[in-house]
């Protein structure tokens, strides 16, 4: 099967399963969404559901977030790990977004690339998820099945961006990258690939990747 094929298979099977696809991380704006993406560095979507509520209850906003201090911070999103590197961030953000953008979040990768603790990959998502601008974040979960389903050779997740955006049609990318971590999470967990369940790497699988379930 061609590239082109394998993609159009992803997009019918992912769409029968995942035909909505809400964002795993709960958030009520760009801001909040900005922070929760910031925080799932490294950590599970469930457990930064868990944090934010009790962060967002004393700041949902940088005007609030900036009357907290870092150390108050830190406490809070202790639980996600990397806390004192990831509060200093929202603290710092947060000034900068007032300061510099009227306490708005900027519609643009490159300011939001900006900002302290903001890589491509969450700018990507807030790009995508919070403005609906085309977008195809790739994380380590894409980037592995990818490389599975025979898509990429990327031998990283900015390679893997690159040939994912090259095969798959713009106007799907801000829901299909959704619908690929649904799919892994579900049916082809790293640590534990399943056999039975993962239908598309049978189907589609490089050699190695189909070998590795049996």
């Amino acid at each position: 099967m061609t590239k082109k094929g394998k993609a159009k298979f992803i997009i019918e099977e992912l769409e029968k399963l995942y035909p909505e696809t809400p964002v795993p991380l709960d958030h009520t704006d760009s801001y909040s969404l900005l922070i929760a993406v910031l925080l799932s560095a490294q950590c599970t979507d469930v457990m930064v559901n868990r944090v934010t509520p009790s962060l967002f209850s004393r700041a949902n906003n940088p005007f609030d977030m900036i009357k907290l201090t870092v150390d108050e911070i830190r406490e809070i999103i202790r639980p996600c790990g990397l806390s004192p590197k990831k509060a200093k961030a929202i603290y710092e953000l947060s000034h900068i977004l007032i300061n510099q953008h009227g306490g708005e979040v900027p519609e643009s990768f490159e300011l939001l690339e900006e900002l302290p603790g903001v890589g491509h990959k969450t700018a990507s998502v807030v790009m995508s998820q919070a403005f609906g601008v085309p977008a195809f974040p790739v994380d380590t979960h894409i980037h592995r099945l990818l490389i599975k389903w025979g898509i990429t050779k990327g031998k990283n997740v900015v390679e893997t961006e690159v040939d994912a955006k090259k095969l798959f049609p713009r106007e799907l990318w801000n829901k299909l990258h959704l619908q690929i971590i649904f799919y892994g999470r579900e049916y082809s967990p790293a640590r534990s690939p399943l056999l039975e369940k993962d239908y598309i790497t049978r189907t589609i699988g490089t050699k190695e990747a189909i070998n590795s379930l049996k």
